[in-house]
């Protein structure tokens, strides 16, 4: 970022500066591979509406933020939209151009909107005037400088380590005659002639541009939109310096680098300044949204209000029944939408078996290291920072050894990918090592078995032990009735050949796998001083109660249960338990099967060993629905895994301090996680990570489409589409908390980010009443249940 000016400094230097740090933070992070957890694309505008977002993101990236009109279209022909929810849709909409009737609605959707308008860039118009393609030659040099300079252990070399990106940049570009064999003379010589600070090269290059602060705002965030992924990395080094109070200037270096290209383009083509002038102006002008765009999102207001309305009928409220029994086992899964028919399929073989659902790193603020690894792992949502610390539990010489052999195998690998030894390898390894590759190929390779169990580092006194405890378990709803046998199941995917694999993890756990957390709460619980102390937090726990933790995978619905505490009372109920998951995975891998192209009930596990299946599972596509209420409210219900289920009972919250957990944190990761997939799905060439068969991972932190050019961040499209159309259903997430209007309208007053969701429709809310829906947040007006029965 840059930092502020002096008050002694000119007004356009201020507003300019001004300019560029908006543009910074109207990009969204992207997290690196070995970390993936999904972002909020629009995290830069949740200021703003749909439609005012869907002005600004078609002038700086040429999208639209709605599916096109043929697709509505389809659903009212359908019936999956009617005229109800058009007309909720139209009556929602407050924007001066909307339809003035529910019939002009009805003729805008059999035509064709606007295409987006994209300003384009001096090397756009430099592409035009000369037939030289401008934006491909700056992505292929930048991409080439950026993958040596952001590397993470992939790359051999590096240029320039330690410098800031400005001046790495400045020194390779220097060199770097690739611009002027385009056509581009003196490019290297203007790069040297630049200022030696990012600060003062923006303000020179904006000089020579003719923008100023009124045009500045969308001309940077243009630019740094063309940058594709490597501008999202940036914005993610800021996001974890901003985490431990500090800053980060690397994007703003990229946006001055992108601006000295700009500049060169125009001095060496003078001839394109009077249309370049043009594009000036029209960025000075207010974003504003015009009539397509606003029909287009009534028509996705729509579309919404439709699955709302088939959501009331799936939650017929809370029938009386008597007290239930104690059951003999519950199970606590994370909230992903993946462990929604799980849990139908566990309940339904044993009325004495409950389920519940928590955030899957089960409220502990855990950095981790595993076995033989220097790695610090932050498995816990991306809003929060560690305030404990792990590692995983085995011998000194054990651990001593793994690591010995895990430096000799990086060492082997680096060695194999060397630019000359390579050669040797093949010749040397080449037939031993192609048993290797048959082996892996069939699914007969050795697999790791279980991470060692972790421990606390340090550990927690007494006290801590009972509070902690007591925290999480009235956070999950778990203070009474407790059963014999409690699991506590993370999850993550077994995946082959995709560099994509901590995004099938759990995003909770910072897009690792959930087994750290589980296993640490399973340990918390079962301790004799953690639980002394319970009843002094008002949380009795029967003595005969163990928790027992274990790993979901939701590729193949297998479940490792992780005995780390044995005790011989409990063996029948922990084999019983075994046996009723193992019955639960076979009829859930017969449900997921029947959406998966190619997939059965059989062969989802040779899917997850298979290295050419580019959609082993479905991830969270299709999510759109995020519920916090007791299990009783969703348990008749088959929401056919679209639903993220929070258990949550707000007689228990005094003060609801555990319904503000809930609205600040798993409500906003959902949302995360919900826009991802909306922008992957409307909008692939922008917000998605394009094309699986032609990836190939880059400086270990993302990948590209081929050999090089632009990073690209969020979602395959494999991952939201089947081959034949979308199997995501671009819908915003709807949040129905069961809790009152007023406890959840002074917790939005307190965070008015969160608020902004809502008051700005990324979000829907609703209050449920004993199952029932039975009001509807209005923006800016408050909560209105005159019309439910007609619009939810």
């Amino acid at each position: 970022m840059f930092q502020q000016l002096p008050d002694i400094s000119p007004a356009p230097a201020k507003a300019l500066f001004a300019a560029a740090n908006g543009a910074v933070r109207a990009i969204p992070p992207s997290f690196p591979l070995d970390a993936t957890v999904a972002v909020n694309p629009f995290l830069g505008q949740t200021g703003e509406d749909l439609a005012q977002a869907s002005a600004r993101l078609a002038r700086v990236g040429g999208v639209r933020l709605t599916q096109a009109r043929p697709a509505y279209a389809a659903m009212v022909d359908k019936g999956e939209i009617i005229e109800a929810d058009l007309q909720a849709a139209l009556d929602d909409c407050t924007h001066p151009l909307k339809p003035a009737s529910l019939s002009a609605l009805n003729v805008a959707l059999r035509l064709d909107g606007n295409s987006p308008r994209l300003l384009p860039t001096v090397a756009d118009l430099a592409a035009r005037a000369t037939g030289t393609d401008w934006p491909a030659i700056i992505a292929r040099c930048v991409g080439l400088w950026a993958a040596g300079y952001f590397d993470r252990g992939q790359a051999l070399w590096t240029p320039a380590p330690g410098a800031s990106a400005f001046a790495a940049w400045r020194e390779w570009a220097t060199h770097d005659l690739t611009p002027e064999l385009a056509g581009l003379s003196g490019f290297c010589r203007h790069v040297a002639a630049s200022p030696d600070t990012p600060e003062r090269a923006l303000l020179r290059a904006a000089d020579s541009l003719g923008l100023d602060g009124a045009a500045a705002g969308t001309a940077f965030h243009r630019l740094l939109v063309d940058l594709g992924g490597w501008a999202q990395h940036a914005r993610w080094l800021l996001w974890q310096a901003e985490l431990s109070g500090g800053s980060d200037g690397t994007l703003t270096d990229l946006l001055s680098i992108r601006l000295i290209w700009e500049e060169a383009l125009l001095t060496q083509l003078p001839s394109l300044r009077a249309e370049w002038e043009g594009v000036v102006a029209a960025h000075a002008r207010p974003v504003e949204p015009d009539a397509d765009m606003v029909i287009d999102c009534i028509l996705q207001q729509a579309a919404e209000r439709a699955h709302q309305r088939g959501l009331a009928t799936l939650l017929p409220g809370i029938e009386p029944t008597q007290a239930a029994e104690r059951p003999w086992l519950q199970a606590a899964f994370c909230i992903d939408v993946r462990s929604e028919p799980f849990r139908r399929a566990l309940e339904s073989l044993d009325p004495g078996i409950s389920t519940l659902g928590f955030a899957g790193f089960f409220g502990l603020p855990v950095a981790h290291r595993g076995t033989a690894s220097d790695l610090i792992e932050a498995r816990l949502p991306v809003l929060l920072s560690p305030r404990m610390h792990s590692h995983a539990c085995t011998a000194p010489h054990k651990d001593t050894r793994q690591r010995i052999a895990a430096r000799a195998v990086r060492a082997f690998g680096r060695f194999r990918q060397a630019a000359v030894s390579s050669f040797a390898f093949v010749e040397a390894a080449g037939p031993f090592y192609g048993a290797k590759l048959l082996r892996d190929a069939l699914g007969l390779g050795r697999s790791n078995g279980p991470d060692a169990a972790p421990v606390l580092t340090p550990g927690l006194s007494a006290a801590d032990k009972a509070a902690t405890a007591a925290t999480v378990l009235k956070a999950m709803s778990l203070t009474r009735g407790h059963g014999r046998l409690v699991l506590l199941l993370g999850h993550g995917a077994h995946v082959t050949n995709n560099p994509h694999e901590s995004a099938y993890h759990c995003g909770a756990c910072g897009g690792h796998k959930g087994d750290v957390s589980a296993r640490l709460l399973a340990a918390l619980l079962n301790d004799a001083e953690a639980r002394a102390g319970l009843p002094a937090h008002g949380v009795e726990l029967p003595a005969d109660t163990l928790f027992l933790a274990g790993l979901h995978d939701t590729v193949t619905d297998g479940v490792t249960l992780y005995n780390d505490a044995p005790r011989r009372s409990h063996e029948a109920d922990i084999a019983k338990a075994r046996d009723m998951l193992d019955r639960a995975a076979r009829q859930n891998r017969i449900e997921r099967a029947a959406r998966l192209p190619g997939a059965t009930g059989t062969n989802l596990a040779a899917r997850a060993r298979n290295w050419a299946e580019v959609r082993p599972e479905w991830g969270l596509a299709g999510c759109a629905a995020f519920i916090a209420a007791p299990r009783a409210v969703t348990a008749r219900s088959d929401l056919k895994g679209r639903a993220f289920l929070h258990s949550y009972n707000w007689q228990e919250d005094a003060g609801f301090g555990t319904l503000e957990l809930i609205l600040t944190a798993p409500v906003v990761v959902a949302s995360w996680i919900s826009l991802q997939y909306y922008g992957s799905a409307v909008a692939p060439d922008l917000f998605g990570g394009g094309d699986k068969l032609i990836h190939n991972v880059t400086a270990g932190i993302g990948v590209v489409e081929g050999n090089g050019g632009r990073l690209r961040a969020g979602l395959p499209w494999q991952a939201v589409h089947d081959g034949e159309g979308l199997a995501h259903a671009p819908l915003r997430l709807s949040v129905m908390v069961e809790a009152p209007e007023q406890a959840i309208a002074d917790i939005l007053n307190r965070h008015p980010g969160v608020k902004a969701l809502f008051d700005n429709g990324w979000l829907s809310l609703f209050t449920l009443d004993q199952g029932r829906i039975k009001s509807r947040w209005r923006p800016g007006a408050g909560w209105d249940s005159a019309g439910m029965a007609r619009a939810a």
